[in-house]
């Protein structure tokens, strides 16, 4: 293998090791719940908790309603009993008695209100808790999968590392220097020859440097972009 040869491997390795990573940046990225989980739990709390707030009114509001249907029956005994003879005491009685009828009313109206809102909170998370399900369930395949991916390439950048490693170690620091800097500089340091034109700049090469590729016994530039060239 000639050196041009290996620089343009350990390059592709470097590639790869460099894509399999951005790759893995981006998986790793997708770890975790979605924006669309977090956002439809946090409507479930929401949902929930307004439901709880709404049976702890209606818990009260059955409480407040006991106790004035307790006052309205004592009322109505007193006043059917006998017991009481002056007509005002009586007049008065009445009134509250209808103050308390009233108000009875009003707790009746609003506690079936509160029995319709409880309803439809109810069937709110139900529907949502429903929805999380089926969420959560291709979640957690896609996230088992995610995890599965992540484990391969991780493994693939590894053994390509080690490839780089090996093939770095038998050639010259020099050359590792020179394909570093040209890497930094040009993003690629070798380049392909194809039908007598440099891969990396695509300009046509004088046949004196053709010449030299082919020869293949060194390390030939390529006159317009510097680059290593490599015939395959």
């Amino acid at each position: 293998m000639s050196i041009a040869q290996q620089l343009f491997h350990l390059q592709e390795l470097d590639l790869r090791i460099e894509s399999s990573q951005k790759s893995l940046h981006e998986m790793n990225g997708r770890l975790g719940e979605t924006e669309e989980m977090v956002n439809l739990r946090t409507e479930f709390t929401s949902e929930k908790q307004h439901l709880e707030a709404l049976r702890k009114e209606q818990h009260n509001l059955e409480i407040e309603t006991g106790d004035l249907s307790v006052k309205l029956k004592d009322a109505g005994d007193e006043l059917y009993s006998g017991r009481i003879k002056n007509p005002k005491e009586l007049s008065n009685l009445q009134h509250d008695i209808s103050l308390l009828s009233a108000n009875r009313g009003k707790l009746d109206e609003k506690g079936l209100e509160l029995m319709d809102q409880i309803e439809l909170h109810i069937k709110k998370v139900s529907e949502l808790t429903e929805r999380f399900a089926v969420m959560e369930a291709a979640w957690k395949i896609d996230q088992e999968k995610l995890a599965a991916d992540i484990e391969t390439l991780q493994s693939e950048v590894a053994a390509a590392a080690q490839e780089k490693q090996l093939l770095a170690g038998h050639l010259d620091p020099k050359l590792i220097a020179l394909y570093n800097d040209l890497r930094i500089k040009r993003k690629t340091a070798v380049a392909k020859v194809n039908q007598g034109i440099c891969d990396g700049c695509r300009m046509a090469l004088p046949v004196t440097l053709m010449q030299r590729v082919r020869g293949g016994n060194s390390i030939v530039h390529c006159s317009s972009c510097g680059r290593i060239l490599y015939l395959a």
